[in-house]
């Protein structure tokens, strides 16, 4: 169930929106997070809209909330206050910096959560200032962490234990998340590496135009010299020379070349991928033994075989609008208990005759009462 204020949630006003119709029932950031939901309206700030919060708490096993630290308690709504009633209750808090430390009372958007844990510092080129990851990553990694959390509580509390308040700080989620399997993987710290890496004194790009865009691709040598062997050999076969078919990349020596030769042989390579199409250099290498990837856009992904195989996309219907959009479906499979899309996410307060008065017993004249003074 998710609880708005009684003119809508901000979300709702994030762009981009169905049609490119600004609209608080057309926020297609907010279609996009709130799929399976039933939405009722409410004003916690009121003396009713508290006691009708706690009336939902008394059946509920796990609410999550991402107010500001002491929010709830200063309105008898925190954890210590509903457990006294229902002390099963799970509460998990979604906080930038957690519930205690200098920084609780600090607030955040994705950038200041992404620069203060250290995972800005390490995006982008090295020879720019650092940049900021597309999209809200730390607080959708903090949402999968805290939903994890929230499982070990409940998991606790089915094992002969009682309900816990579960305390998620965004800025701890993502330094584990990234930075510190980083470390445990390679014993290094994360360096800066957007569409080159540096090695030393000479640096190598990742990213290469080919026809119909880019794809991801490494000048290898050493042990891996034999998959730049299967790019020159291919090359060769259509007519593509000048240097780089008389090197052995096995055996060649990194730690002599220059930047100027890296420079000279990644322009050789760029114009044979601009020759060949994504599809055409990824079928390619995966013939040849060649490590290359497609760097798929928004609209590759749609189209995408490998997800449409595995039926990633749901269509959901939108009454409302007349249409069916889709939208990506379960991150995982399993036998049992198939995790689907219920229903579409909801209107503002589209649900608030079907909890108040159907599962919570007030009368219709109630609501009525309560939706003329704001409390829903």
């Amino acid at each position: 169930i998710k609880v708005e204020k009684p003119r809508g949630d901000a979300c709702r006003k994030i762009g981009p929106f169905y049609q490119d119709k600004p609209d608080a029932e057309k926020s297609l950031f907010w279609f996009a997070y709130n799929t399976s939901k039933r939405g009722i309206t409410l004003d916690i700030e009121t003396k009713d809209g508290q006691e009708l919060f706690k009336k939902l708490a008394k059946t509920a096993d796990i609410i999550i909330e991402s107010f500001p630290p002491g929010y709830l308690n200063k309105l008898g709504l925190g954890y210590k206050s509903l457990s006294h009633f229902n002390p099963r209750i799970i509460m998990t808090s979604i906080t930038p910096f957690g519930q205690t430390g200098p920084h609780k009372n600090y607030k955040t958007c994705d950038l200041v959560a992404s620069a203060m844990s250290g995972v800005t510092f390490t995006s982008g080129d090295e020879d720019r200032p650092p940049l900021r990851c597309s999209a809200e990553q730390t607080f959708f990694m903090s949402g999968l962490n805290a939903a994890v959390g929230t499982l070990m509580a409940l998991h606790h509390r089915q094992n002969g234990g009682e309900g816990q308040h579960v305390d998620v700080s965004v800025q701890e989620n993502i330094i584990m998340a990234i930075l510190v399997p980083y470390w445990d993987m390679t014993g290094t710290v994360w360096s800066r590496c957007g569409a080159s890496i540096s090695r030393d004194v000479v640096k190598k790009r990742n990213i290469f135009c080919c026809k119909d865009g880019r794809v991801s691709w490494h000048l290898l040598s050493g042990l891996l010299g034999a998959k730049t062997n299967a790019v020159v050999k291919w090359m060769a076969e259509e007519g593509n020379s000048g240097g780089p078919e008389v090197i052995d990349w096995r055996t060649i020596d990194m730690d002599k070349v220059t930047q100027e030769q890296i420079d000279a042989w990644e322009k050789l390579f760029e114009a044979f991928f601009i020759t060949h199409t994504k599809s055409e250099l990824q079928n390619g290498a995966l013939e040849r033994g060649m490590v290359l990837f497609p760097v798929s856009t928004i609209g590759d992904i749609a189209r995408n075989e490998q997800l449409a195989s595995r039926r990633f996309w749901e269509e959901v219907e939108h009454d409302e609008l007349g249409a069916t959009l889709s939208y990506p479906g379960p991150a995982f499979k399993s036998p049992e208990n198939m995790w689907r899309i219920r229903r579409r996410p909801p209107l503002v307060g589209e649900h608030n005759e079907e909890i108040y008065h159907h599962e919570l017993g007030l009368s219709k004249e109630e609501l009525v009462i309560l939706k003329q003074s704001g409390v829903i």
